[in-house]
């Protein structure tokens, strides 16, 4: 997980209410103002982008090119033709930083877990509680369109549902999916909003978001810094859990901190990504957690950014997910896959990048 994640509001589903809005704007540019990209690159992001437009075959902006691009053959040539045909260029610009913005990873998780609750499994994995009134507000307010509100009634009175402190201190009324061996794990699998637990017996649970209790994300590396206990260049997934595993007595302390609770649902288990917002599985590499008050989901992106180690990462690649702390006009989340080598690079990513709009010809540009 990033450290700006663990830092800021970051859960891959979690969206608490925002009250404003960020102000892109959509410098045109042409093909030829792309960095360039090798083949291989070309041919993996168009093929992670084509793979969701099975989901906007009848969208008004997307839906006559999702519909072509499926005739397109893999060869690189022809990828080309047809994006330069079908798309034009726009640089996503901000008023703060200019062209230039933060890029980030994240990435599906791997932990031991178990059906029964035993010794080394202790910690439930909560799905969504029958007592919780979960109502998505854009079906009586349009403008609200994304925002969700949570709680439980008391009579005629919707209140606010527990906190992730009162969650853990009491527990719900809720069904257990499964059962985790440390509570610092389903911290972290809630903030990467999907993962898998491995078993005893050899198989895999792929567990994914359902639903949130309606409190929002406050990240458990901006309290270690709030109480001097890691410098703010110091945070990471790995130094929060050195510090967890050496201050146990603390640990509930540190989960309070964050009242975001996320509840989960079991996910068909394949080899294919996590799906993401969009309900597409997730290509490692090729998927981007993105702001979709600036960028719609479905979009196909321009990426040009760095590793941890500073080498290029210069791609297209499919606005398929979002995220909490994944706001702002230059801004998106690089999903780099499952298990540890993936969980390495997507914890120590916070880099510098560009992004640009590919958005179909004549259409009219996203507004917030």
């Amino acid at each position: 997980m990033p450290a700006l994640a663990l830092l800021s509001a970051c859960d891959n589903s979690n969206k608490p209410v925002e009250t404003t809005h960020p102000v892109a704007t959509y410098a045109p540019a042409t093909w030829n103002d792309l960095p360039k990209v090798s083949d291989s690159d070309l041919q993996a992001g168009f093929t992670a982008w084509r793979s969701a437009c099975q989901r906007l075959a009848k969208d008004a902006v997307w839906g006559a090119t999702c519909s072509a691009a499926q005739a397109v053959d893999s060869s690189p040539a022809a990828i080309r033709t047809f994006l330069e045909a079908q798309l034009q260029v726009y640089g996503l610009r901000s008023a703060e930083k200019g062209e230039h913005g933060l890029i980030t990873g994240y990435y599906e998780p791997v932990y031991s877990g178990s059906l029964k609750a035993d010794a080394q499994h202790p910690v439930p994995v909560y799905g969504v509680p029958t007592d919780m009134i979960s109502v998505q507000l854009d079906s009586l307010y349009p403008e609200l369109k994304g925002k969700r509100l949570r709680g439980r009634l008391d009579g005629q009175v919707l209140r606010p549902y527990d906190d992730a402190a009162t969650i853990q201190r009491q527990g719900i009324n809720a069904p257990v999916i499964a059962w985790m061996r440390d509570p610092m794990d389903l911290q972290f699998l809630q903030i990467q909003g999907s993962g898998r637990l491995q078993l005893d017996s050899g198989r895999q649970l792929r567990v994914g978001y359902a639903d949130q209790n309606g409190h929002p994300y406050r990240p458990v590396g901006r309290w270690l810094v709030e109480q001097g206990l890691l410098k703010k260049e110091e945070v990471s997934m790995g130094r929060i859990r050195e510090w967890a595993v050496a201050n146990p007595q603390r640990v509930p302390e540190l989960l309070a901190s964050n009242p975001s609770y996320v509840f989960f649902s079991l996910r068909p288990d394949s080899n294919e990504g996590p799906r993401g917002s969009l309900n597409v599985p997730l290509t490692a590499g090729y998927s981007v957690a993105i702001d979709r008050k600036v960028i719609p989901l479905g979009s196909l992106l321009w990426l040009s950014t760095t590793r941890p180690d500073g080498s290029p990462v210069v791609r297209p690649v499919a606005a398929q997910d979002t995220g909490g702390a994944i706001a702002g006009e230059v801004r998106a989340d690089l999903f780099w896959g499952t298990g540890d080598e993936a969980g390495e690079l997507a914890g120590n990513m916070k880099q510098e990048g560009q992004v640009w709009l590919l958005w179909p010809k004549g259409a009219a540009l996203p507004t917030p």
